[in-house]
């Protein structure tokens, strides 16, 4: 390869102006000008793309830069074009171009402007394309975001396990791979896929001091996203959710509420997501709510903040997509929203997959529930999983570091456990030696005749939270450790073997407590998984008044306000009728009839106590939801039945059942007798109404329970509290 004769340094300077390499920059560009096969793994931020971009602009011919996504190459090419006066300097090609776009791309090629070609997978593929690549002078090849080759790796893509032959086709030049998150296995795998196995491999530390990382749990998530960007107001965001349909609903209520806000998906046309991308890089508005798919490549360094509305898929994912916040070494804040359902939900989508493709799925998922429900230091779970070691046991920069939670003696059981791995041959996953553990006989534990092993059932009283717990913790201990080519089995490392000859102390941190915490619309008559009130004083005050009110109305002390409206307001201090009426549960009505004395309560609270109220109390509800609310009162009054209205909109009956529930619940009055009538026989009406009439709570399952769990379904009480509550509390 012909190389300018100039110093790298006055090259970076002359094409780029700065004056100084970052990391191991250097050291890979040298590599690939000297045409040896090059393997960069770089955190986001760390500078990869200058791995490539520089020896294209110092080397005859052109570079062939691999790249997954249409959004990235436009991105990357304005980048370069913006160092050069000649814009022939960069292209991309792909299905976006037309026919005379394509003809001057191959011009500028053939004439030796084009240093930097970006294409996408699919199109290298297409027999004329590797027709014309076959002609021209080609420096190297540049797979970028080359994860996506592995199936271990967290993006996945087919196409791309098939560019070493086409790339045999085109020629033999030299191959540099670049990502910003490989474990060993996905690092295996990208070699051997691409026949590299030769190649120089460059891995930065995985550490970005600069970076926050918090998990809260999934309560009241769109409130909460609303209260935390407000606070970072003027600040670049991004927001990552993982269906379009969530995407539209956060970036809508971030709108309504007063926040530049623009969505980002698949099911957006091309045009639009390009849009919506400039007005990001160009910030004319602060925060992108988008699927997985946008941040790839994209240079903004101060993105502040990144929030992931849901748990990623992995842990590979969410390093990447986190590692899009500070890119510029300063602030970025990473807030995920964790719900065991949502878990889940992710396993039920794998069903379907091929069993080796399941199994896959199925660990990564468990690293990132562990990385989630973990209370010891997240930086340091996350650097582990890249093969790091992080020696500090406080980075005094993730929730769990900053609010520690005390460790417990667990030497016996670290024993125990170490003796379950070693009794079941070290041939079996984490699950199954919990099994073991807590006595649980299911097939494999039977067919294994694990049952009859002495540990069987030795730490029922432990629990399986605990025991995945200390599992993770040996792990980072160097006591086990996973053999990541057979789906995640658990091996004792020599240090595991001396602690189990010799124990010593060994202490870990429990696990936290998620609980059941729904990951989106909260039942709006039950206390569902509420965080505890910030002000427990007021709370116990608030709940004291409600008796009081409910006495002087001759009503349950529900029907005035359920728990978690009283949480809020103990929360958020609401001093006017307006404010009132937009906590949960609450509305116009409710706030109308119950709200004065709350009001004044709270106000004389707020100033006996000198309280600073939050600012960024009220959030809106998306427009989309209003219409379904209008919808559905409308269609009450005309006594459509609650199956016709449930199907024209393509949701569960339940579903319909609980926006009535939501509806009812924040004040407004609802007649659905005419329905109930045809469902529910009279005296059973009477009996359910009486109940609720007396009851303590208006629990649903507390009522089945009373009343005979084979007398009434679910929704059949549902339907009486909704009767009982529009005609009590409203």
């Amino acid at each position: 390869m012909l190389v300018a004769e100039q110093s790298l340094s006055e090259a970076l300077y002359r094409f780029f102006g700065y004056d100084k390499f970052k990391g191991e920059q250097e050291a890979v560009i040298r590599n690939v000008l000297a045409g040896k096969n090059t393997f960069v793994i770089m955190p986001t931020g760390g500078g990869k793309s200058m791995c490539y971009q520089l020896p294209a602009l110092m080397s005859e011919g052109t570079a062939i830069v691999i790249s997954p996504l249409i959004a990235l190459m436009k991105n990357q090419v304005d980048a370069i074009r913006g160092f050069n006066t000649d814009d022939g300097v960069a292209h991309f090609m792909n299905s976006s171009l037309s026919k005379n776009e394509i003809a001057r791309v191959r011009k500028d090629i053939k004439a030796g402007k084009t240093k930097l070609l970006y294409v996408a997978p699919e199109s290298l593929t297409k027999d004329e394309n590797v027709k014309f690549l076959r002609e021209v002078n080609i420096s190297f090849f540049a797979i970028d975001e080359a994860h996506c080759i592995s199936e271990w790796g967290h993006d996945f893509r087919p196409e791309y396990r098939r560019l070493r032959p086409i790339i045999d086709q085109i020629g033999e030049v030299p191959i540099i791979a670049l990502t910003a998150t490989a474990t060993e296995k996905v690092q295996a795998d990208i070699q051997k896929n691409l026949g590299m196995l030769d190649a120089s491999v460059f891995k930065a530390s995985f550490n970005r001091p600069n970076l926050y990382y918090e998990v809260k749990p999934k309560v009241n998530v769109l409130k909460e996203i609303i209260r935390f960007v407000k606070q970072h107001s003027g600040k670049s965001g991004i927001i990552y959710c993982l269906s379009r349909k969530k995407v539209e609903e956060v970036a809508q209520t971030l709108s309504v509420n007063g926040v530049r806000a623009l969505p980002y998906h698949a099911g957006l046309d091309a045009s639009t997501r390009a849009l919506h991308q400039d007005k990001f890089l160009m910030e004319e508005v602060d925060v992108i709510v988008a699927t997985i798919a946008f941040g790839m490549g994209i240079d903004k360094p101060d993105v502040r903040f990144v929030i992931h509305h849901d748990i990623p898929k992995s842990l590979e994912g969410y390093y990447q997509e986190t590692g899009r916040a500070g890119r510029d070494g300063r602030e970025g804040l990473c807030l995920c929203f964790y719900s065991h359902k949502d878990i889940e939900k992710l396993e039920k989508f794998m069903k379907n997959k091929h069993v080796a493709e399941f199994e896959i799925g199925k660990q990564l998922l468990l690293e990132t529930e562990g990385y989630a429900e973990t209370s010891v230091c997240r930086r340091r779970v996350l650097l582990n999983y890249f093969g790091e070691q992080f020696e500090l046991d406080n980075c005094n920069s993730c929730d769990n570091c900053l609010h520690p939670k005390p460790k417990i003696e667990a030497s016996e059981q670290m024993a125990l456990l170490l003796e379950a791995v070693k009794l079941v041959k070290e041939k079996h996953q984490g699950e199954h030696v919990v099994n073991v553990l807590m006595g649980f006989t299911n097939q494999q534990v039977k067919n294994y005749k694990h049952d009859l092993l002495e540990v069987f059932g030795s730490g029922f009283e432990e629990g399986v939270k605990f025991w995945n717990a200390i599992i993770r913790q040996g792990i980072l201990a160097g006591f086990l450790s996973k053999d990541i080519d057979h789906y995640g089995l658990l091996k004792i490392t020599p240090a595991g073997q001396s602690f189990l000859e010799n124990p010593g102390s060994f202490t870990v941190v429990p696990d936290a407590d998620f609980g059941d915490t729904e990951s989106d619309d909260d039942d709006e008559f039950s206390g569902s998984g509420q965080a505890s009130a910030a002000d427990e004083k007021l709370f116990e005050m608030l709940k004291n008044l409600r008796k009081t009110v409910a006495k002087q109305k001759n009503v349950p002390p529900f029907v005035v306000f359920q728990d978690p409206s009283l949480e809020e307001m103990a929360t958020n201090y609401p001093i006017t009728q307006d404010e009132l009426k937009n906590i949960t549960g609450v509305g116009a009505g409710k706030a109308t009839k119950f709200g004065k004395p709350f009001i004044d309560l709270i106000c004389q609270y707020v100033e006996d106590n000198g309280i600073e109220r939050p600012m960024d109390l009220v959030v809106k509800s998306v427009v989309n939801k209003s219409g379904l609310k209008v919808y559905i009162i409308q269609n009450i009054d005309r006594k459509i039945s609650l199956e016709d209205m449930a199907g024209s909109k393509g949701i569960r009956l339940s579903e319909l059942i609980g926006e009535i529930e939501s509806i009812v619940a924040s004040g407004t009055r609802i007649d659905i007798q005419y329905y109930i009538n045809e469902v529910i026989d009279q005296d059973r009406q009477d009996e359910v109404y009486d109940y609720f009439n007396s009851a303590e709570t208006d629990s649903v399952e507390d009522a089945i329970q009373e009343l005979g769990e084979d007398e009434y379904t679910q929704d059949e009480i549902r339907l009486m509290r909704i009767k009982f509550m529009s005609e009590m509390a409203n």
